[in-house]
């Protein structure tokens, strides 16, 4: 199954609940104070409360998705995983929880990785450049005028060729080369955190802005990466709509010539808003560039196995 297919399961999700997270996000550092924009799912107030809990609502398990063509295994264990990429500020605040009994994940590794700011992955900077639609990341073409609007500029009709961004030939690529920019992980804290800087993904065609994620439980930190146990969740995190639009007015994003799909479009996203992986967005208004920051909280079943070629 390739990143741009329709999966099955949108409708076909778990029973067992999940918790989501409560209270704002924070602030990172480099926003400053002032008028926070936030960009975010609708609140969902037809949950239950979890009998003796601390106040936190119990939904459904997260979403699961493709793990889509370009995953490499967890080597990267670290908190920045900007190598220097340009783009806007982004800082990701994940919690992990067992979606059964609402406790944190602790020791559990956080798996993440996305496109640059022009729709380029690391490890397949050749399958990458020069993307589908000829004006796609390392296409060529003439810069736009200004930033995309709220329609894109066209409809991606079909898959993507086989090769480019969403496509792949139907599973796994092999790397192409040794770079490793906007991939890490980390191991969850005893209140199941993780956090990230890397910078805002941008897009490309087929696809909707998007961040990938596994969640491992089971196994050990060594010095080769991560090793034994189990995947128990392969998703993806979303944006808002608004969010990217203002991100599109700040270089590069601005410069894209790459036909953008919306969030309402994107075949991989179900539409359940922060069950589907639709994160929670604070930025300071009008003054993205300076920095964004995005949270959720994934609510997994620690002894399912959901590796992303399940669906």
């Amino acid at each position: 199954m390739t990143e741009t297919q329709g999966p099955a399961h949108k409708k076909n999700l778990s029973r067992r609940r999940m918790v989501i997270a409560g209270g704002a996000a924070i602030v990172a550092a480099g926003i400053g104070t002032g008028a926070v924009a936030n960009a975010s799912a609708d609140d969902d107030t037809s949950a239950a409360r979890k009998p003796g809990g601390q106040g936190e609502a119990c939904y459904r398990l997260t979403s699961e998705t493709t793990e889509g063509p370009y995953y490499i295994d967890a080597d990267k264990f670290r908190k920045d995983i900007t190598e220097d990429k340009e783009g806007i500020p982004l800082t990701l605040r994940l919690k992990v929880i067992d979606s059964d009994t609402c406790k944190p994940l602790r020791n559990a590794a956080v798996d993440i990785w996305h496109c640059d700011a022009l729709g380029i992955y690391s490890g397949y900077e050749a399958m990458s450049s020069g993307g589908p639609g000829g004006g796609g990341p390392g296409g060529g073409g003439t810069p736009p005028s200004g930033a995309p609007t709220d329609a894109p500029t066209g409809t991606p009709t079909g898959a993507p060729p086989s090769g480019g961004p969403g496509g792949g030939g139907g599973g796994h690529s092999e790397p192409t080369d040794d770079e490793r920019y906007l991939r890490g992980t980390q191991l969850t804290d005893k209140h199941g955190y993780v956090e990230f800087r890397t910078v805002f993904p941008g897009w490309y065609q087929g696809r909707c802005v998007h961040i990938h994620t596994k969640v491992h439980v089971g196994g050990k930190m060594t010095d080769a990466g991560y090793e034994g146990g189990h995947t128990c969740h392969t998703g993806q995190f979303f944006f808002a709509e608004s969010a990217v639009l203002e991100s599109a007015k700040s270089e590069p994003y601005s410069t894209s010539t790459t036909t953008r799909t919306t969030l309402t479009e994107d075949t991989i996203y179900d539409g359940s808003g922060v069950t589907g992986g639709l994160m929670k967005l604070s930025y300071r208004k009008g003054r993205m560039a300076r920095g964004v920051v995005g949270s959720i909280t994934m609510g997994v079943d620690p002894d399912e196995t959901h590796d992303g070629t399940d669906l």
